[in-house]
């Protein structure tokens, strides 16, 4: 993607609001939360769209919620209507048009959730945890995967960001537990 923009990457510098309420070990830091977000607001599609429209964003503010299972169902229960846990929720800010403050919106991640997934993907932890910090972010800032060119448009942002952090293409083909040849 070639976007240009009048938005210095180097003034983008979120702050992350690092909650944990997992009992899980090995959860990323505040330092690796903030570096994943800051990467996904520093993308030139993600400068020249959102942030353009919002130039406060560049200083955005999110919160960043590890949990468990328990509170990841219960959140996807009560607001998406899927009674499971899943790997990364999303709460944008809905703020009137005239508000013009930083704030982004909050992040649940569910650590259980994100660390099966790895596995299953033969992934490393820290780079699907980068992921679904890159993804969560890419919601929070409007973009979607609802229909197929959204996806592609998101899908290429998080590889792109992820790339940055020298992170492998996250969409690659694995093969599911349940789908294994014997």
């Amino acid at each position: 993607m070639n976007i240009s923009t009048n938005i210095n990457p180097d003034s983008i510098n979120a702050i992350v609001d690092r909650q944990q309420a997992s009992s899980a070990n090995d959860l990323p830091n505040q330092d690796s939360l903030t570096l994943w977000v800051n990467a996904a607001l520093r993308h030139p599609h993600v400068m020249s769209g959102a942030l353009a429209q919002k130039p406060s964003l560049q200083l955005a503010e999110l919160s960043v919620r590890l949990v468990d299972e328990v509170e990841s169902q219960t959140l996807n229960r009560d607001y998406r209507q899927k009674d499971k846990p899943t790997n990364v929720l999303s709460f944008s800010a809905d703020l009137p048009e005239f508000v013009d403050v930083p704030l982004l919106g909050d992040l649940i991640i569910c650590a259980p959730v994100v660390e099966r997934e790895a596995t299953e993907q033969h992934k490393t932890a820290a780079a699907h945890w980068a992921h679904m910090v890159i993804h969560g972010t890419l919601h929070l800032l409007g973009y979607d995967h609802i229909d197929e060119n959204d996806a592609t448009i998101m899908e290429t942002i998080e590889t792109e960001v992820l790339k940055t952090l020298d992170i492998a293409c996250p969409y690659i083909d694995y093969v599911q537990p349940s789908e294994e040849k014997i």
